[in-house]
């Protein structure tokens, strides 16, 4: 087999540099995906007739519109758009790996979510994001929890000069742990899917055995597998999201 695990196609762009090609046009890939897949479901309200696509989205909708609200408060729900946008481009993304395009010999394909790059940038994103909002709406005040609790008596000043440091590890650790832990659940699914297809194609035997041959069916089972991760971690990353602004967001009381 000629494919490396995390190899990628890369373009030389002016200033930047190279760029993971493969990753860009996947990501591309998934935008018109989405559009088309939206702009499908939207025509389907032409009809007042209600089918089971329209409940299952409307379903997953209400899900997570309620999980906004009542995590933020009744501030939460002008934010309701984008985590639903969120939930369901990360989810795209995951799960467009499922497609052997590479295998094809199409200078795309994979999940980009795969890619560290993808994963880097949707935590940075999310984190200035957060920051800005609620800078906004709290001003400096916004980052008073980073310098408590305040004890009371002679020791609370200590307290929250040796606490203050560990609140902004804990801050800053934010999209660290979204960006990791989306990245490798979903890489090490491919990884997975790599090396199952490595023993398929390497007709490994074992005695009179073949190890190859047993390990055909294994595919089939790892990507309902993989789909199953990749639906969760979509959600989780939302959650994480939609936690951390609650977070920021949180009114003193």
């Amino acid at each position: 087999m000629h494919e490396q695990v995390g190899a990628h196609l890369t373009w030389q762009w002016p200033l930047i540099g190279s760029v993971h090609a493969d990753t860009i046009l996947t990501t591309w890939l998934v935008m018109l995906v989405s559009l088309a897949f939206f702009w499908y479901l939207g025509r389907s309200y032409n009809s007042n007739r209600v089918n089971k696509r329209q409940a299952t989205f409307e379903g997953i909708v209400t899900y997570l519109a309620d999980l906004t609200t009542s995590t933020i408060g009744r501030h939460g729900e002008r934010f309701v758009p984008i985590f639903i946008g969120m939930f369901f481009f990360i989810f795209i993304l995951n799960q467009i790996g499922f497609f052997p395009f590479k295998a094809l010999g199409l200078p795309f394909g994979g999940s980009p979510t795969a890619d560290l790059n993808t994963t880097v940038a949707f935590a940075l994103l999310v984190f200035f994001g957060i920051q800005f909002v609620a800078v906004r709406q709290r001003g400096i005040k916004a980052y008073a929890h980073l310098f408590k609790p305040v004890l009371p008596g002679p020791g609370g000043v200590a307290a929250m000069f040796f606490l203050g440091p560990l609140n902004v590890v804990e801050e800053l650790a934010r999209p660290v742990v979204l960006a990791l832990r989306l990245f490798f659940n979903i890489f090490v699914g491919e990884l997975l899917l790599f090396v199952i297809a490595t023993i398929i194609a390497s007709n490994v035997k074992i005695g009179p055995v073949s190890l190859s041959l047993a390990a055909a069916v294994i595919p089939f089972g790892l990507q309902f597998f993989n789909f199953f991760v990749g639906t969760l971690q979509a959600f989780v990353f939302t959650l994480l999201s939609i936690v951390y602004l609650s977070l920021a967001t949180a009114e003193e009381h």
